[in-house]
């Protein structure tokens, strides 16, 4: 809000200093337009709106060309973290998951998906309510997978044009947290109560983070690389009835 306010108070301050300057001009030399303190009065005065146009807005708008290319260019990273790690996290985890059958319809994207769509189920899985059981499956494999990848999310995170992806390193932060508190504990098959409802809520927060950025990867492959989107719903694991193999088209 601040930053709002003293960019009015520039930008109204450049328009003012530009038409006092205009004003001072035609008052000074009403009919002598063919004189040189005129056009000189002129040249000043457009000096402010020349800050204005090339200062504020054209910068702005090569600053947003660079920023959406900074993006597109992170979304490579977050490929290639769900390529290697990222999806079979998923999958371990929603083993966990002891609501997958109200979790699963929000994940099964296709090629009719809009990005209302994306938007819409990536809200409904993005939090931290994810009913987890650490009985339901492997907590000593997730552990151990958690271990193995450790280097790559701390490399990950030292990034520093992630910061542009908010979201993802929220994710990053969540799943690193997860590894580390499973890593301390030195018996996960004794876990007291509170201790497990404790991993579980670390768990759900790594979880529904995950989810939320694997939707919207899958969004931006499917508005920017149709082939890897087609590649991500063949495989995607929570659709029991994907195959990898394409399909062959129907005759009519």
């Amino acid at each position: 809000m601040k930053r709002s306010a003293s960019l009015t108070w520039i930008v109204g301050g450049l328009i003012a200093s530009a038409a006092i300057v205009y004003l001072i001009d035609f008052a000074a030399y009403p009919r002598l337009h063919d004189s040189m303190g005129f056009y000189t009065l002129l040249d000043i005065a457009f000096i402010p709106l020349n800050v204005l146009i090339v200062g504020l807005f054209i910068n702005r708008l090569l600053a947003q060309r660079d920023r959406a290319e900074l993006l597109h260019k992170m979304n490579m990273v977050v490929g290639a973290f769900f390529a290697q790690t990222g999806n079979d996290l998923i999958a371990r985890l929603s083993l966990f998951d002891t609501e997958l059958a109200e979790d699963r319809p929000h994940l099964l994207f296709n090629a009719q998906w809009t990005p209302a769509d994306f938007d819409r189920h990536r809200l409904a899985v993005s939090g931290d309510t994810h009913a987890m059981n650490v009985d339901r499956s492997d907590l000593e494999g997730l552990r151990v997978a958690l271990a193995e990848q450790r280097p790559m999310l701390l490399g990950l995170l030292q990034n520093g044009n992630l910061l542009e992806h908010a979201g993802f390193t929220d994710a990053l932060w969540a799943v690193s947290h997860l590894s580390e508190e499973l890593s301390a504990r030195s018996d996960l098959a004794a876990l007291p109560a509170s201790d497990r409802a404790h991993i579980e809520l670390d768990m759900a927060r790594a979880y529904g983070r995950l989810l939320g950025e694997w939707l919207g990867y899958a969004r931006h492959l499917k508005a920017d690389y149709p082939y890897l989107f087609s590649f991500l719903v063949r495989t995607n694991p929570y659709d029991p009835t994907c195959e990898i193999e394409v399909p062959a088209p129907i005759s009519g």
